[in-house]
């Protein structure tokens, strides 16, 4: 199911009728986030300072887990591909886990590098957004995680 759901949001970025780029300043709306381990859900918020420079910020909720993010990413039009642009980014992100066994009242706090692709849909306030974004966690003993990915649907505004 997660691998049809992509490939249909994949399709809407990639074969969008409308091909006039728009920007926007700021974003709200739902971050989803899988791979390896649970899938998160919840409210996602974007905020431009300039056409290039962004800070997102996640609240994120699974089974007895309450993920906080906050990043900096960097876009770059994608020349030939009116409203999509690719992004790099970094930030801190804390785990805090609330349940029965092993982790309970257990805090993790990672850095998670980013690198996806953010696109707004011409005349409308929608914007997607598709990233990779690996996860090294830094206290409880080191770990690193590379499968994980994030998806954003969000609405715009100035």
């Amino acid at each position: 199911m997660k691998k049809i759901f992509l490939l249909a949001v994949l399709a809407v970025v990639f074969t969008a009728s409308h091909t006039f780029a728009q920007s926007y300043k700021n974003s709200v709306g739902l971050g989803i986030e899988f791979g390896d381990g649970s899938t998160l859900v919840g409210p996602s918020y974007k905020h431009f300072f300039t056409g290039k420079d962004a800070v997102q910020a996640d609240l994120l909720f699974s089974d007895h887990v309450v993920w906080l993010g906050g990043y900096y990413q960097y876009h770059q039009p994608i020349e030939g591909a009116s409203g999509l642009k690719w992004y790099l980014g970094l930030g801190p992100q804390f785990a805090f886990v609330d349940g029965n066994g092993p982790f309970k009242g257990y805090t993790a706090v990672l850095i998670r590098p980013m690198a996806g692709l953010d696109y707004k849909i011409a005349g409308a306030p929608i914007a997607l957004n598709f990233d990779w974004r690996p996860s090294a966690q830094l206290n409880h003993g080191s770990g690193f995680e590379a499968a994980r990915f994030g998806l954003g649907f969000r609405f715009t505004f100035k």
